[in-house]
């Protein structure tokens, strides 16, 4: 941890109250006058302080934007995140994942982006990333396994951020099958899974995430404003999306240890309690056609198990689903 950084998470656990330049300095192990330029460090990246003579420093705003200082105190992790790369603008979140994937660089790295240009969902569809508004990430796994089994990985993703939104901001949010989680029947957030091979064999996926955070109504498009919300919309306030990328990242290596350790069926456990699609009439669209039934469960793969209307039970691997009941 750099001395700014060391610096931050001391103001930060002051919560809002002075901390003398002594206790800094001492701390620190560096001189006032250095205690002074790790203050202007942190000005450079966007906080504000109050310093007053003979109390010392304290914290008034954090900077909007995500900040790698910020992020790396918040994380409660061994690898997640630990190797992180924050853009203001790139086409995708994606596309630098998987040029780092490809330069060797090792699992658990991620890179987050204020804005993406040319942001993508499943079936090559545009995600709308406008700058400062959400969490545009994407996370570099290595996991050995065949390629089968990487739908799991997309139930595990989606899992992992419902799990991390229900905890930081108490919004009841659930799962839709198979990688979008919903608030109060609207999306705020989808998952993108792309896996690359090399002589058959998996070689790495690239977990996308894109959560809808700060937006306000009137921010959406649209074709988007009816079928979208977001976290600031659900509990009118900004939310904190450093902290919330921490919590993602930390919830996701959690659940990712536990599933290199005990296998899918955990994963399937819980996933089925935050699931809004379960025991609910259905309507199946994928390349094979319309299907309409009752979603069941999921099976050890991760596909979803629907009973059709005249009671026969089928496999679906893919597709989009709709709520109909």
């Amino acid at each position: 941890m750099t001395k700014h950084e060391e610096l931050l998470h001391m103001l930060l656990k002051a919560d809002g109250q002075f901390v003398s330049g002594e206790e800094i300095s001492k701390n620190l192990l560096i001189s006032r006058t250095a205690v002074w330029k790790q203050v202007n460090k942190l000005r450079d990246l966007g906080y504000e302080f109050e310093a007053v003579s003979r109390k010392g420093y304290r914290l008034l705003t954090k900077p909007d934007s995500i900040d790698e200082a910020g992020l790396q105190l918040a994380l409660q992790t061994e690898v997640f995140g630990r190797q992180a790369i924050i853009m203001q603008s790139t086409p995708s979140t994606q596309g630098e994942v998987q040029r780092l994937a490809d330069e060797g660089v090792s699992e658990g790295a991620v890179v987050l982006a204020e804005e993406q240009t040319n942001g993508r969902g499943r079936y090559g569809r545009r995600w709308y990333s406008p700058p400062g508004k959400g969490i545009w990430m994407s996370i570099l796994l290595r996991p050995q396994q065949s390629l089968r089994n990487t739908p799991q990985l997309t139930l595990l993703t989606g899992l992992a951020v419902c799990r991390a939104i229900r905890s930081f901001t108490g919004v009841d949010a659930g799962i839709k099958w198979p990688n979008d989680v919903l608030v109060n029947g609207r999306k705020i957030c989808g998952i993108l899974m792309e896996s690359a091979l090399e002589d058959h064999e998996l070689r790495y996926c690239i977990a996308g995430i894109g959560v809808d955070v700060n937006f306000d109504k009137q921010d959406y498009p649209e074709e988007l404003s009816p079928i979208a919300t977001s976290l600031q919309i659900e509990t009118g306030k900004t939310v904190d999306r450093t902290l919330l990328a921490a919590a993602i990242l930390s919830e996701l290596e959690q659940l990712y240890d536990m599933y290199q350790k005990q296998g899918f069926n955990v994963i399937a456990t819980l996933w089925e309690a935050l699931s809004v699609s379960l025991h609910r009439d259905i309507k199946v669209s994928n390349a094979h056609g319309i299907v309409e039934g009752t979603a069941l469960g999921i099976d050890s793969s991760g596909a979803l198990i629907v009973q059709k209307k005249d009671g026969e039970r089928i496999t679906v691997f893919s597709g989009e689903i709709s709520l109909t009941d």
